[in-house]
């Protein structure tokens, strides 16, 4: 296990570089000058190339290449040019915003997505297996930011249950948690019922109904546990996208995370900041895809690590 967990992070080294060269280049390629951003509208053509020679914008492309790369190497993410504070700072002001609200969502979610995925599964053909996915595809279907404004319409501005912006409480995650989350119930549902309904047609199911084992416990305990493989897969998948698919949740609620950061620094054109999100983004689903790989292997010690 331990050589296994050694070879795919080490794996995941070209995987960063890649990244790292797409978003430096990528990122230049946005419509706007930072230089004129910084420097002011009213400002003359020779302060904005004062500030682009600070910033270093003047140096040619691969000049700026390694320099970023350097820095990284270093823990260095450069400073906002937005708000002239150190990036990781900004950074983790948000994160644990971020992680709050996706580790909610995914917790609903996943809870809501397996019990209709395994109601669905057990009873394929009826009209329990009907109702279930026409809600999964329901939930597949619907734009983000439309749920989020639905919900706001209802909780915020007619019930007056619920804030719809800001952060720090519970309640403040409720309506973003959900318009996060509706997606994700809705793939896991999918999953489950798909496993459940594989796993229910295996000989030991068979046996064990023969013996007289009482339906749910054959359910829960024979199905469920043995469909837990591709469960896990697609739970680790769906927090991945969650961390860095927040941008229009975050958006419709005034939402202080990095999916809200993201948007501010792109309007900006604030290159060290987008360069930095969108880096984190990707290490963040490249380590939760690691993760999912040991526990599949760890749920299933019939799979060579190979």
């Amino acid at each position: 296990m331990l050589k296994y967990t050694c070879r795919r992070i080490i794996g995941t080294i070209p995987t960063l570089l890649i990244v790292i060269t797409f978003v430096f280049f990528f990122v230049r390629m946005i419509p706007g000058d930072p230089a004129r951003l910084v420097a002011g509208e009213q400002a003359t053509q020779e302060a904005v190339e004062a500030v682009r020679e600070q910033l270093g914008l003047n140096e040619p492309l691969p000049v700026q290449y390694v320099n970023y790369v350097t820095g990284l190497l270093h823990g260095d993410l450069g400073d906002s040019l937005r708000t002239k504070r150190p990036v990781l700072d900004e950074i983790s002001a948000r994160y644990g915003n971020t992680l709050a609200l996706t580790g909610m969502a995914l917790v609903w979610s996943t809870i809501a997505g397996v019990l209709l995925g395994v109601w669905s599964g057990k009873n394929r053909g009826k009209w329990q297996d009907y109702t279930g996915m026409t809600l999964a595809v329901s939930g597949i279907s619907l734009p983000a930011f439309w749920v989020g404004f639905l919900l706001i319409m209802l909780f915020a501005v007619r019930l007056r249950w619920l804030p719809t912006t800001g952060a720090g409480s519970i309640r403040n995650l409720i309506l973003p948690s959900i318009t996060l989350g509706v997606s994700i119930a809705a793939v896991i549902a999918r999953f489950t019922r798909s496993s459940i309904i594989e796993v229910l047609k295996e000989d030991y199911i068979r046996t064990a109904r023969a013996k007289g084992i009482k339906e749910k416990m054959v359910t829960w305990r024979h199905a469920f546990r043995n469909s837990m493989i591709s469960v896990v897969t697609v739970v680790g998948l769906q927090f991945g996208y969650l961390l860095g698919g927040s941008v229009v949740t975050e958006a419709v609620f005034a939402y202080p995370g990095l999916g809200s950061l993201l948007i501010e620094s792109v309007n900006y054109r604030d290159y060290p900041a987008i360069q930095s999100l969108i880096l984190i983004f990707s290490l963040q689903f490249i380590i939760i895809n690691l993760v999912v790989d040991i526990l599949y292997a760890v749920l299933n010690p019939e799979i060579k690590l190979g």
